[in-house]
């Protein structure tokens, strides 16, 4: 994941301030050095306090993004704990709806998608604000629990409102019979020019009810924003406790996309966060797309203390296109988090140089 731009310049200009410190510090101490006595100035230090609390609420917010909680370590000071603690807290409130119409029509099969507005958002840091649509299809039998994206929009951006007007219009061709396994999912979300949009809530809609040539009118208030099952991805972990380090697997990746050709090519970009430390990401070679695609590549990153500190993987999967990428899905594991990630990580701390493999969902 790349780092917030703003945060770069802020951090640059810490650092700026950090030296100024430093230069301060060293003139009163040789001031007080001349006139023969000792002095202690916590310049230095607030400014070091000062960035290292800046790279700590940078990387929270990417973790956040992820719903990955880390407990700060316990060498840790009480400030930087209650940051920590702070930025945890999330509401369980999700304020605000959305209003939008759907129309079937039966004799073009095609699906018209009207976002009409929404009403009563938050307006703390939420001004600017759009909605991103998916239209999701659950794949085959032999896959029940994935899906796959078949169209995916997003209106304009509203600012300046806590009840933004919309009155984007998507239109999509759906024949009949994929209604009963499609769904429409709409996710507002507050605008960052630097592509960090916040999720405030969502809405989803079965397709299963519109059979019908009329239009139906929604107002639905916003739940909780959730990810969607879209593929899977196989991984192994081994720690090497002498040199220090992990190594991650990248086994085979599953999709559950709705065709698949020779000119569609993935690949896989792997993170690592340690102690809220992010190390240098790599990424693996691409590969074409397949129901079932092989990579067998491994990365070695340097943890010191693997088992002992707090750490998570992020593998991101992106299909690459003529001008830009596009993400398929993600997948998180490591020390702390939901049971199967967690269990990944225990089990690997208990084979000591013996790799261990185990399927994880990507999400998206």
């Amino acid at each position: 994941m790349d780092l917030l731009v703003s945060d770069d310049m802020h951090l640059a200009m810490f650092v700026l301030a950090e030296r100024k410190f430093a230069n301060e510090a060293r003139r009163i101490a040789e001031e007080n050095a001349f006139e023969g006595e000792r002095s202690q100035t916590p310049l230095l230090g607030i400014a070091r306090e000062y960035v290292q609390e800046v790279k700590i609420q940078r990387i929270q917010k990417e973790l956040k993004k992820l719903g990955i909680c880390f407990s700060p370590p316990a060498s840790e000071n009480s400030h930087e704990m209650g940051n920590l603690s702070s930025d945890a807290v999330v509401s369980d409130e999700y304020p605000g709806k959305l209003k939008f119409s759907l129309l079937y029509n039966k004799e073009q099969l095609e699906l018209l998608l009207t976002v009409t507005g929404a009403l009563g958002l938050p307006t703390q840091q939420c001004t600017n604000t759009f909605v991103k649509v998916r239209l999701l299809s659950w794949a085959s039998s032999q896959s029940p629990d994935l899906q796959y994206i078949v169209h995916e929009w997003q209106t304009h951006v509203a600012k300046n409102s806590s009840s933004p007007d919309f009155g984007d219009q998507f239109t999509c061709t759906l024949q009949e019979a994929e209604l009963t396994r499609s769904s429409i999912k709409l996710q507002v979300k507050h605008f960052d020019r630097y592509s960090r949009h916040m999720p405030l809530g969502e809405v989803r809609i079965a397709l299963n009810a519109l059979n019908t040539s009329r239009k139906i009118e929604f107002c639905e208030e916003l739940q909780k924003a959730t990810k969607d099952t879209v593929g899977e991805v196989l991984v192994s972990l081994k720690c090497l406790p002498i040199s220090q380090k992990i190594e991650v697997g990248l086994l085979k990746v599953k999709t559950a996309f709705l065709y698949n050709s020779p000119e569609k090519r993935i690949y896989a970009r792997i993170d690592v966060f340690c102690n809220l430390h992010k190390q240098k990401h790599q990424k693996s070679k691409p590969k074409t797309l397949t129901s079932i695609t092989v990579f067998n590549e491994t990365f070695l990153f340097h943890l010191p203390q693997p088992i002992v500190w707090d750490c998570a993987l992020l593998i991101s999967i992106y299909e690459l296109r003529p001008r830009s990428k596009q993400l398929v899905g993600q997948a998180v594991l490591g020390k702390r988090g939901p049971n199967d990630m967690n269990d990944h990580w225990h089990r690997m701390a208990q084979s000591i140089q013996h790799p261990v493999a185990k399927w994880h969902p990507l999400l998206i």
